[in-house]
């Protein structure tokens, strides 16, 4: 045996540890999250370890056959720390087979009064505009957890969590358009760094009418623009939910909106009604048509950025057609007018079980717990309900049990506070107030409440208690649950009067906090913050969502919960602060709804992920012979 022998069964053994140690790595790197340097310098020492083997004679081939293991454990771990250049969120999630075409029609209640979501804080607006528009990354849909990139190709964040280094995509464009006042045209307009700038510091500017939205940049220093694709994020301390915020921004068109000489005028944004019908986005969609009262139309945007990137929605068209009865809507599901609704309780129950619905229908049922909760909620700038023992009282007398049985059919679960029930932050050990007149009538004895006259009615220091709720005109929850409050009111002497509104007129009662008591729901963000609604620095800013809760405890457990990262301490500080509120009542908390969707069975791809609060419409795709056009299109 000569010596190129031993040598070759040396080289062997090292290509074949080599091998080994790429699999160990791309394993770990499925299993946990391990620290990048770590990966650099095991992947140095398998590169000296190559090289080395190359100088012994190892053959080109052997070599190729080890790198590519390498480079997956670095590509696996870039995934994992979304710095990759090529890397887009939810690619994985997009079906390569999905045929282009066809639409999805939805049916929503009420027009809007603007598409501007600045200033309208109406959900059809955020949900128009979320199509229309993109933002610098967002979760996984899988794993919610991680953060991955859509606008932004990379992003860096300083060791006291305060400055986020961004560094956009190049070649994003936005949505060509025609200004409606100057009447310019504007084509092939980039999306640049000044863009975010400009849509942080329009919030942030006191004078425009967005007060629930500023409250979650109040923290945020500055936005510092480096070049046209790159810029710097300044929070004034570590903020828990700094990163979702900051990955979470989208670009403003400065172009639109400061199309003039001067300083940028807050005033005439609020006001500016030409371009507030608009949308000029960069997102899958483009606005493609507004008839008023009737319908809203998006098409798909083919200049969309994610196009080249593998993330174009297959769907050509998105339509929400307005139909303000909840019974027409339905017939015009069954019809095929529209493909997507949800369902009210009653109509899942009893209207469903017909041959649309079955295994072979033309219609899909899809049920999961949503992430929202209904309340009646008191001003308590009004002296009636300043005292929490009436708080207290009022949230005995409204029988949670019947309305849910009665109304909701079973499909909701009864909550005792603000935050998601399948969630960890929300303490179940904490019990809804249950039905008890005469624990309610006890309380309102206790704070001075009695019949004086006899007539039925409570009364103190010569005034009845009374009091006004407001109702959302066709709405068919509210139309069957107020009665049902109403009327155990009475049983002890609490007289409810019911106000029923338009949608439009109904917001604008809340946003003046011209209402003595309403009943809605709020959708809950997946990392709770509870500053917008619960901080007492909220309750008399006008346009706030806070309807005058003030508490120096649950003061101290939001501005803690801000700056505390460690999970089991938030889920601590949730709890602390959940106990307070359910001895609080500044809202009666009702129920968290399923949310029941009925879809056309002709879309595939059709999935619901953890932290979504629908199913992902973007990913959903038609076969070519199944697909439909929009009426009068």
């Amino acid at each position: 045996m000569n010596r190129n022998f031993y040598l070759n069964i040396i080289a062997t053994i090292l290509v074949m540890a080599v091998i080994l140690l790429g699999v160990i790595l791309i394993n770990a790197v499925d299993r946990v999250h391990f620290d990048y340097m770590d990966v650099q310098k095991k992947l140095s020492e398998m590169n000296d370890s190559l090289q080395q083997l190359k100088n012994k004679g190892i053959t080109a081939m052997q070599s190729a056959n080890t790198v590519p293991a390498a480079n997956a454990a670095v590509d696996a771990k870039t995934a994992a720390t979304e710095k990759s250049p090529e890397k887009i969120a939810n690619l994985e999630f997009y079906d390569q087979n999905a045929v282009p075409g066809d639409r999805i029609i939805t049916s929503i209640s009420a027009d809007v009064g603007n598409m501007n979501p600045l200033i309208n804080n109406d959900y059809t607006v955020s949900l128009i505009n979320g199509f229309c528009n993109s933002a610098l990354a967002d979760r996984n849909f899988e794993k919610p957890e991680i953060f991955e990139p859509l606008m932004a190709e990379s992003w860096t964040i300083s060791p006291d969590k305060k400055v986020y280094s961004i560094k956009l995509r190049k070649g994003i464009a936005w949505q060509d358009f025609t200004d409606p006042v100057t009447g310019k045209e504007w084509k092939n307009k980039e999306v640049t760094a000044q863009d975010f700038k400009f849509y942080v510091d329009v919030i942030n500017d006191p004078d425009t009418n967005c007060a629930s939205l500023r409250v979650y940049y109040k923290d945020l220093e500055k936005v510092e623009v480096v070049s046209d694709y790159e810029f710097k994020v300044y929070w004034k301390m570590p903020y828990y939910q700094s990163l979702e915020l900051t990955l979470g921004l989208s670009p403003l068109p400065k172009h639109l909106y400061h199309a003039y000489e001067g300083r940028f005028d807050a005033k005439k944004f609020n006001d500016d009604h030409q371009r507030n019908r608009m949308i000029v986005g960069c997102g899958q969609y483009r606005l493609l048509r507004w008839d008023k009262d009737r319908r809203v139309v998006l098409s798909r945007y083919e200049n969309f950025f994610g196009d080249r990137l593998g993330i174009a929605p297959p769907i050509k068209y998105t339509a929400f057609e307005i139909i303000k009865h909840s019974n027409t809507s339905f017939q015009s599901l069954l019809s095929g007018g529209i493909d997507r609704l949800g369902l009210q309780p009653e109509q899942w129950v009893n209207r469903t079980n017909t041959p649309e619905f079955g295994p072979n229908g033309k219609l899909r049922k899809l049920k999961y717990l949503s992430r929202t909760f209904s309340y009646v909620g008191y001003n308590l700038k009004n002296p009636l309900f300043q005292d929490k023992r009436v708080r207290q009282a009022l949230s005995y007398l409204i029988d949670k049990e019947k309305i849910l049985k009665d109304v909701y059919f079973g499909l909701g679960e009864i909550v005792s506070g603000p935050l998601y029930y399948d969630s960890p932050y929300y303490d179940k050990s904490i019990k809804p107030y249950a039905f008890n007149v005469e624990k309610a009538s006890a309380l309102l004895a206790e704070a001075g409440w009695a019949d004086v006259d006899g007539d039925g009615i409570l009364e103190k220091d010569g005034k009845k208690f009374e009091f006004t709720i407001l109702q959302v005109a066709n709405h068919p929850i509210q139309q069957k649950m107020l009665p049902l409050i109403k009327e155990d009111m009475a049983r002890a002497g609490v007289q409810m009067k019911i106000q029923t509104l338009e949608w439009s007129v109904y917001l604008q009662r809340l946003e003046q906090k011209n209402f003595e008591a309403s009943t809605l729901g709020w959708t809950i963000a997946y990392e709770p913050d509870l500053y917008q609604l619960w901080h007492s620095s909220e309750a008399d800013k006008p346009f706030s969502s806070n309807y005058g809760f003030k508490n120096a405890e649950a003061d101290r457990i939001i501005d803690e919960l801000r700056v505390t990262f460690d999970h089991k301490k938030r889920v601590e500080l949730c709890f602390q602060f959940h106990r307070l509120l359910n001895e609080e009542q500044p809202y009666t908390f009702l129920f968290s709804p399923y949310a029941l969707l009925a879809l056309s069975s002709r879309y595939q791809n059709v999935r619901k992920f953890p932290a979504s609060m629908s199913i992902q419409q973007e990913i959903m795709w038609t076969p070519k012979a199944e697909q439909l056009k929009i009426p009068d299109l």
